[in-house]
């Protein structure tokens, strides 16, 4: 355990990663502050001298997922003529829905504190799926300057239809439900299933 007044690099992620420990090995009801820190070892009252309790602590660690997706999705435009754009979608589809633990939205849901601080830094310019979104939407645009995409395309609802089913998913994902990759690989293939025939004539 690190000693009180040693500074701890990285001590958001190490709290983040410690959290996310916790929910997968013992669930919902044991995420204390108590339990994050001894997780991570550290101080017990680390949690609190970063994040004014558990609510803002939530909040913080799904906005910090949400802006790591989201920074992953600025580099699909850069991937434009490469692979598949249905392998591409899915790509970006499968790092939004792993990027978070299903506990962690789901808490989301039933915490109001913490839902109202997420839409709030949300609307305040934090990237989440409206980033996302965007980044998509640009990618989409350029396989259609390419001609893998048919010229009429409508790329932002193509986009729109993917992280909105996306985010579906992540918010009613629990243990039983249908796997959701499959579901993610046949959305995006029925999308782009104009483009396959693009792709092979090219």
């Amino acid at each position: 355990m690190s000693p009180r007044g040693v500074a701890i690099p990285d001590v958001r992620d190490r709290l983040f990663d410690a959290a996310e420990r916790v929910l997968a090995n013992e669930g919902p009801a044991a995420l204390t502050s108590r339990a994050i820190t001894a997780e991570a070892g550290c101080a017990k009252g680390l949690l609190h001298a970063h994040f004014s309790g558990l609510d803002e602590f939530v909040a913080q660690l799904l906005l910090d997922r949400f802006a790591r997706t989201a920074q992953q999705a600025a580099q699909l435009p850069g991937r434009a003529g490469k692979a598949t754009v249905a392998e591409n979608l899915v790509e970006v589809a499968l790092a939004l829905l792993t990027s978070v633990n299903p506990a962690v939205t789901g808490l989301a849901m039933t915490r109001p504190a913490v839902s109202l601080t997420v839409r709030h830094a949300l609307e305040a310019g934090a990237p989440g799926f409206t980033a996302i979104q965007d980044s998509v939407t640009e990618y989409l645009d350029a396989e259609r300057r390419l001609g893998r995409l048919a010229d009429g395309t409508d790329t932002t609802s193509v986009a729109l239809a993917l992280v909105g089913s996306v985010h579906h998913l992540l918010m009613t994902s629990w243990a039983g439900a249908p796997d959701p990759r499959e579901q993610v690989e046949r959305l995006a293939a029925q999308l782009v299933g104009g483009a396959t025939a693009a792709e092979d004539v090219s």
